[in-house]
């Protein structure tokens, strides 16, 4: 089975740079979409490709138009699916989507980003902070769980190309890696990790100063799975070379 996570920063622009035609060549089982920024209504010639590429699809959009949203496309339909965490301000985001399965549920997530200031970041620890006890309630009724989405967040100085100039950047904060070390010693696997220790490996580049093809990155995309998913996990790979966004796509493969 193959999971994609990726932040394709609007989807009518990753369309206009090949996203469709990239789908039905990977062929995932799964896709997890962060930063849709548009709501189903308004690209129905894309909803009709989707489903012409044999995936039911599942949008939890933004309230404001062009702004955020996460999606889920699958092969296989889910048992039930979950619009939102229940807390005002983040369902208003349109930040965590999820799809139960027989043997497994997926999320989508897209954790607010604090580089546009304090206010912010601000929200983005606020978010943090509920997401932890989100997320250990609802391990004990989905204890094979696997997060995927763009986190924001760093975890260590291997995850992004400069950790000095960066070490005062939002995403690369000391109380943001702190929460990211904690979270996965609460019970979670950096799938990534798990299979890869090399350095220089990202997943969002700056559009500024030839960033991506300097590989002047950062690494916030991620999957995350619980613990009771390891024996499950086959491998994880970056997609550095797949251009629609200025993220990339990061692909889990794992026994169902």
């Amino acid at each position: 089975m193959k999971i994609i996570s990726y932040n394709i920063n609007g989807i009518r622009a990753a369309v206009t740079k090949g996203f469709l035609e990239w789908l039905n060549a990977v062929n995932p089982d799964m896709v997890c979409l962060q930063e849709v920024k548009a709501l189903p209504e308004q690209i129905p010639d894309i909803i009709t490709v989707i489903e012409q590429l044999g995936y039911t699809h599942y949008w939890f959009p933004a309230e404001k138009k062009g702004y955020s949203g996460v999606a889920i496309f699958s092969k296989i339909k889910p048992n039930h699916v979950e619009y939102g965490c229940g807390e005002e301000w983040i369902d208003k985001e349109g930040r965590v989507l999820r799809a139960d399965f027989d043997n497994f549920s997926l999320m989508s997530l897209y954790m607010p980003s604090g580089s546009s200031g304090d206010e912010r970041q601000s929200k983005k620890y606020e978010f943090m902070k509920f997401f932890d006890g989100y997320t250990e309630t609802l391990r004990k009724d989905f204890p094979n769980l696997i997060i995927s989405g763009d986190y924001n967040i760093c975890h260590t100085a291997m995850d992004i190309h400069n950790p000095k100039s960066n070490a005062n950047s939002s995403g690369f904060l000391p109380e943001e890696r702190a929460w990211m070390e904690l979270f996965l010693n609460n019970g979670f696997v950096d799938t990534f990790r798990h299979f890869n220790k090399d350095p220089h490996h990202y997943t969002w580049w700056s559009f500024r100063a030839n960033s991506r093809a300097k590989n002047l990155g950062w690494r916030i995309d991620y999957h995350l799975a619980t613990l009771p998913m390891l024996d499950k996990l086959e491998n994880v790979t970056i997609l550095p070379d797949v251009v629609h966004s200025d993220h990339c796509p990061v692909l889990l493969e794992l026994t169902p």
